[in-house]
């Protein structure tokens, strides 16, 4: 395939908040995501630019993706994404988003190629940035709260503990190679091999 050297194919979008006290939260699954994924393949975003924390990623089929971690706090993820795909004209089918998810249980994961935000403040952003919601995401199961009364924000905001967090984690590293599996090929084999972990 003929490609220029300039071109860049994929937008990848790890959702969460900049900071230490965000730190393994479970709003910060994208950014554990994106961890597990400069682990697994060498791919560091540290160079800040769109208002995210960026890296460039050779696939080995030679696709290029942009790495993004947007540094603007949740519910403002849309102008980093908004701003890369201007600038590298990236059609919305190539916004690949990674989030998490409390409609999912923790530890679940599922790919779905368009969506409502579902309530999620950061997809929400990016779909009123893009004009569009037909972007693929990843959603990572952070589980919902076992407590009815607890409000959602202090939930997704805490640190999962004990089993919690060996699902969590191993979910958010699972979802690193969903990425690489729905780059190279395709949503059909991505969904297949990874929404299948889904247990209601």
């Amino acid at each position: 395939m003929f490609r220029r050297s300039a071109g860049l194919q994929w937008l990848v979008v790890f959702l969460g908040n900049p900071g230490p006290k965000y730190a393994g939260t479970r709003h910060n699954a994208g950014f554990l995501a994106a961890e597990a994924l400069a682990k697994a393949e060498g791919v560091s975003a540290n160079r800040l630019r769109f208002h995210a924390l960026t890296g460039k990623w050779e696939l080995p089929d030679g696709q290029t993706a942009l790495v993004m971690r947007p540094q603007t706090y949740m519910n403002e993820s849309g102008q980093a994404v908004g701003e890369a795909a201007r600038f590298y004209k990236t059609p919305p089918e190539r916004v690949l988003v990674v989030s998490d998810d409390i409609s999912l249980p923790c530890g679940s994961l599922r790919i779905r190629t368009k969506g409502s935000a579902g309530g999620h403040n950061g997809l929400k952003s990016i779909i009123s940035h893009l004009g569009t919601d037909a972007f693929p995401r990843i959603r990572i199961g952070v589980g919902a709260p076992p407590d009815r009364g607890q409000e959602q924000i202090d939930w997704v905001l805490s640190v999962p503990r004990n089993q919690d967090w060996e699902d969590f984690s191993a979910a958010c590293a699972q979802a690193a190679d969903a990425v690489r599996e729905y780059i190279l090929h395709g949503p059909e084999e991505a969904m297949g091999k990874y929404n299948k972990k889904h247990h209601s």
